[in-house]
């Protein structure tokens, strides 16, 4: 599993590289108020990708931390109050004959 997570990451950063040589080339953006950022592709396509990724990323680290937190709280729980086990039953006693009068 971490070979294939290594090969992902090496093929989209080749990929960036690839694109990064393709188009360095500069583009202007326009903000508010008539400002107007002059910045290469490549660095504005990464600053998009990241602005996009990082929030997502933040709350899956967040659920990751909170699901931990729960399965060890339901483990504490279930280590403190677990009950021994029954004592094993034995059969009936065998019942006399009684002689009701």
């Amino acid at each position: 599993m971490r070979f294939l997570k290594i090969l992902i990451w090496v093929t989209i950063i080749i990929g960036l590289i690839v694109f990064a040589t393709n188009n360095w080339v500069p583009v202007s953006v326009s903000l508010w108020g008539g400002l107007r950022l002059d910045t290469k592709l490549p660095a504005l396509v990464i600053a998009a990708f990241l602005i996009g990724l990082l929030p997502l990323y933040f709350v899956h680290l967040t659920q990751i931390w909170r699901l931990k937190r729960r399965i060890l709280t339901l483990e504490a729980n279930q280590r403190g109050t677990a009950f021994p086990p029954p004592p094993p039953v034995s059969p009936p006693p065998a019942y006399a004959a009684v002689d009701t009068i």
